[in-house]
């Protein structure tokens, strides 16, 4: 659903306190708007593809079903709709199931709720957040003997230019589509690079990636 600049969010959360919390925050944002609220997997397959919202808010621990499973079964029938992961959780695999599911965005509850409104807004633009809390979490715990065996950098053998160019936009937190565009390839090629500087970092996600990019300081400052 597209209501000009209006940005539409799904609530997938079996709480409801938390889901109308939620709904609270978002009516008093004149750019984002309130679409629905599903409780149960089932209940947000069905709302997704009637709503078609722009923004869906998913907790991943459902009573009926896997909410990481069912993010990404959103996002293959209907890839305009972005997903943003929000949780209780410290389960670290969540994370990086989370990423490789496409989800636009991971957050902790815990977290301030101005940042999960911002969220919403940076994944509609095709962008990605990561709670600073929760990728501190995961620096920790990725090791560089996890990153693989060439030293401090990356040189012969390591990322060529161009897969070097897609990792800093995957740091920036742009997604394949946003990347290709901006490389002037195509999203097929992009998720090819991307692919190879994940197995050349050693990693399972993109997030991952990232993460031993960081810690081996082979992220710049954000080149957009």
């Amino acid at each position: 659903m597209d209501s000009g600049d209006t940005i539409t969010v799904l609530v997938v959360d079996g709480h409801q306190t938390f889901a109308e919390l939620l709904g609270h925050a978002l009516a008093g944002q004149a750019d984002l708007q309130w679409v629905g609220h599903a409780r149960t997997g089932a209940e947000a397959l069905r709302l997704a593809a009637e709503l078609l919202p722009d923004v869906i808010v998913m907790d991943p621990e459902l009573s009926d079903a896997d909410g990481i499973a069912i993010a990404e079964l959103i996002r293959v029938r209907q890839p305009a709709s972005r997903v943003v992961i929000l949780t209780a959780s410290e389960d670290q695999t969540l994370v990086r199931r989370a990423t490789t599911a496409g989800a636009a965005g991971f957050l902790s509850k815990n977290g301030a709720l101005g940042d999960v409104l911002n969220a919403l807004r940076t994944a509609h633009r095709g962008s990605m957040t990561v709670s600073t809390d929760i990728l501190a979490r995961l620096l920790r715990s990725t090791t560089p003997a996890v990153a693989g065996q060439r030293g401090n950098g990356l040189t012969a053998g390591g990322l060529t230019q161009r897969e070097d160019e897609v990792l800093q936009l995957m740091a920036a937190g742009l997604d394949a589509r946003a990347v290709a565009r901006r490389l002037g390839i195509s999203v097929h090629t992009c998720r090819g690079y991307q692919k190879a500087v994940l197995a050349k970092l050693g990693a399972h996600s993109q997030l991952e990636a990232v993460a031993i990019a960081t810690r081996r300081g082979l992220v710049r400052p954000d080149p957009r």
